[in-house]
This record gives C-alpha cells, sequence and structure tokens, in this order.
C-alpha cells in the first residue's frame, strides 16, 4: 500500500466476521480518481454483488470533483470490481450461500498509481458475537492501560 490514503469501512470488523480478503481493481472515471486522491470517499455503506456480467460496488460514495465541471461523475453510481475469473467464480459459489456476502474494508492506492478496494468475503455476526467483540476490545484497552502505568 504505497501511499499515505487511508479510507476504511470501520463497521465492517464489528458487523461481520472477516474469512477471506482480496484485492480488486475498480472502474473509474477521470474525476473519481481523483476525488480518491483527496480522500474525498465512503465506503461506511456499501457493499457487493453480482450483476449481469460482473462484481460490482454499490453505494460508495466518491464525492464529486471540486474542479470537474461538466464532467462530474455521479456520486453513487454503481463500479465494476476488476477480479480475476477464478475469483469471481469462488466468491460467486460462496455469496449464493446462505449468510455469506462480499463487503469493502478499505481503499487504497498501489505503488503504480491505481485506486484499490480491499474486499472481505464475510459472515453477519449474531448479537452475542457483538458484545463479545466489544468485550476483548475493553479488555485489550485496560491491559494496554495497566501495562503502560507499569512502565512509568
Amino acid at each position: 500500500m504505497g501511499s499515505s490514503l487511508n479510507i476504511r469501512n470501520k463497521k465492517a470488523y464489528f458487523e461481520y466476521h472477516i474469512l477471506e480478503k482480496y484485492n480488486a481493481g475498480i472502474k473509474l472515471l477521470g474525476t473519481e480518481i481523483k476525488s480518491i486522491r483527496e480522500g474525498k470517499a465512503n465506503i461506511n455503506d456499501a457493499f457487493c454483488s453480482f450483476l449481469l456480467d460482473g462484481l460490482y460496488v454499490r453505494n460508495m460514495h466518491i464525492a464529486e470533483y471540486s474542479h470537474g465541471s461538466f464532467y462530474n461523475h455521479e456520486s453513487k453510481r454503481d463500479r465494476l470490481l476488476l477480479l480475476t475469473k477464478k475469483e469471481l467464480v469462488k466468491l460467486r459459489t460462496k455469496v449464493e450461500e446462505k449468510g455469506f456476502t462480499i463487503i469493502p474494508l478499505q481503499i487504497f492506492i498501489n505503488d503504480r498509481g491505481f485506486a484499490k478496494l480491499e474486499i472481505g468475503l464475510a459472515q453477519g455476526k449474531k448479537t452475542f458475537d457483538k458484545r463479545e467483540t466489544i468485550k476483548s476490545r475493553d479488555a485489550k484497552i485496560e491491559l494496554d492501560r495497566i501495562t503502560k502505568s507499569y512502565k512509568s
């Protein structure tokens, strides 16, 4: 991950168990990549689904580019994800099973300057799993606090 761009889906790890991760390219317009480089994108409400000809990320918000004039893009259009056929077949078979979904985890710019989307094959957490996540996070914070006070 070459640049300092850090657009993450913070709710994803709380709401889902992430089973597998994939890095996918995104088919973007010129004004969209410029907005992403400025950090003006949001993937918190986004999800991925299979349409006729491939895997698309839906509901991902990329703000309109400030210097875009009439060439600007729609902020919430569907964007094609670029994966290998083998990965697409594997994901499609998993998604057709009950309880699995594909969610975007992070947008980053790779070393060559292309925007990439890290997606995860996920399974929804139950309410007690979410409580367990909160407990483990609180325990870790408390442990860090105790070890920090001993070091001082």
